[in-house]
């Protein structure tokens, strides 16, 4: 269930540096697709295995990513 602006940790299972997109696996399983841009400390990188935290919300296309995702 997809509740907006909940607190969620996970870790980065994938992430591509040139195309600037990953995604997060969140505890429950769930991948969110994630933008360069929604790191947090405005880095633009974040190395796979990193484990995050962050927020959902509605993004293009209809579905919903990953937003203000936090290295912990």
């Amino acid at each position: 269930m997809v509740s907006i602006g909940e607190v969620r940790f996970g870790t980065v299972a994938d992430y591509d540096d040139a195309a600037g997109y990953g995604e997060l696996l969140d505890a429950a399983g769930e991948r969110w697709w994630f933008h360069c841009t929604a790191i947090a400390d405005g880095s633009r990188t974040i190395p796979v295995g990193t484990a995050v935290r962050f927020r959902l919300q509605p993004g293009h296309l209809g579905r919903y990513e990953a937003a203000e995702v936090n290295p912990i």
